[in-house]
């Protein structure tokens, strides 16, 4: 069964470029987390002001995955050095 997608229950996990976020993101999917990206510059674009900055993109998990998710986190950044 699919989780009900809204942003109530979804907490901050990364931030980082939109890059690594996409590779991040793809790895939790992989293993069944869903993940949600808040790009405010790029919304800010689209709605025609500038908000935030090309490097500060946030990845978000529902608070129920939150700890498995740190995991895949955790060796993402270990690996990425």
């Amino acid at each position: 069964m699919e989780k009900d997608i809204n942003k109530e229950g979804f907490k901050h996990l990364y931030s980082g470029s939109e890059v690594r976020v996409i590779i991040l993101k793809g790895l939790l999917e992989d293993i069944g987390i869903e993940a949600l990206v808040q790009n405010d510059y790029q919304s800010g674009i689209t709605a025609g002001f500038a908000g935030g900055t090309v490097n500060t993109i946030r990845l978000k998990v529902h608070s129920s995955d939150l700890e498995k998710a740190q995991l895949i986190l955790d060796d993402f950044i270990q690996n990425q050095q």
